[in-house]
């Protein structure tokens, strides 16, 4: 309990914020509204309007909250729990390219890190171009990237699976060039006294040694590889995915439909870091890290 109360007492906070700025953005609406009927609006009234308005432009949390219920668990109850006007739906077409994406992204990340730490001409001449990779916005990368790849007959998933990849990659080649790095010359120095081979050094002592950067990396992948995932939605017009959900709510001026699928966007990140951190934790126990 005593540890609890500093998380609550911060939710508490953030709600209270909330709620205090969907008054501050949404009374300028209501002011209006009640001037052209011709009444004055007392603070109890201004306040119920501005959390209750159809196009806010900041829904208050119980009008998120009810957008999502409406589209997760009544449509659950009624059996269309997978219907297209379903966020589990949307949330599982933006799962499947962020998880193809992190897939690729990984991959890529560890056999780059592996060629950085083994070979120096990849050292100093990859090195800066993954870092270079990074300041290329993904907003502009991401229409080239499915154009070029729709020019040789790719769509669908894969474009932003490959975008996913983009992002996701990089903290894994830090990661894990970091990792394989961190055995000590000490540690070094016994694995040649023992004439051990490249290949066992790396099996035996470096990549331990890297799980928990690895791991650490992975986390920040995972969350990447979402926002490629849902970035990759918004310039194909896809109609599925909770990017397809965020442009169809700018279009139409449906901010709580936008608040909605953000948040089933950070549920679904926080969902999938746990898992990682899950299995972080049951790896390194049993490599007796933990």
């Amino acid at each position: 309990m005593r540890n609890l109360l500093p998380v609550l007492t911060i939710v508490a906070a953030i709600f209270a914020l909330w709620y205090g700025s969907a008054v501050a953005l949404n009374a300028q609406w209501a002011r209006d509204q009640a001037a052209r009927a011709g009444q004055d609006l007392t603070i109890s009234a201004l306040v119920a309007d501005t959390w209750s308005q159809d196009k806010p432009k900041l829904p208050a949390p119980h009008q998120v909250a009810a957008e999502i219920w409406k589209t997760t668990g009544e449509m659950v109850l009624e059996g269309r729990g997978f219907s297209k006007r379903s966020l589990f739906y949307h949330s599982w077409i933006t799962f499947s390219a962020t998880a193809l994406g992190f897939l690729l992204g990984t991959g890529l990340g560890i056999a780059l890190a592996i060629g950085i730490v083994y070979n120096r001409t990849m050292d100093m001449s990859v090195m800066p171009w993954v870092i270079a990779s990074q300041t290329i916005p993904i907003l502009a990368i991401a229409p080239m990237i499915i154009v070029v790849l729709n020019a040789v007959g790719i769509s669908g998933l894969l474009p932003k699976a490959m975008i996913s990849m983009y992002l996701s990659f990089f903290p894994v080649v830090v990661g894990m060039v970091k990792g394989l790095r961190s055995p000590g010359a000490m540690q070094l120095d016994q694995m040649r006294t023992w004439n051990a081979s490249a290949s066992q050094t790396f099996w035996r002592l470096r990549l331990p040694s890297s799980m928990p950067y690895l791991f650490t990396s992975l986390k920040v992948g995972m969350a990447a590889s979402l926002v490629g995932a849902i970035v990759g939605e918004l310039p194909t017009g896809a109609v599925a995915g909770l990017g397809a959900r965020l442009l169809a709510g700018s279009y139409y001026g449906q901010t709580i439909q936008i608040w909605s699928a953000l948040i089933m966007a950070a549920t679904l990140a926080a969902v999938l870091v746990g898992l990682i951190g899950l299995i972080q934790r049951i790896t390194l126990k049993r490599m007796g890290m933990a």
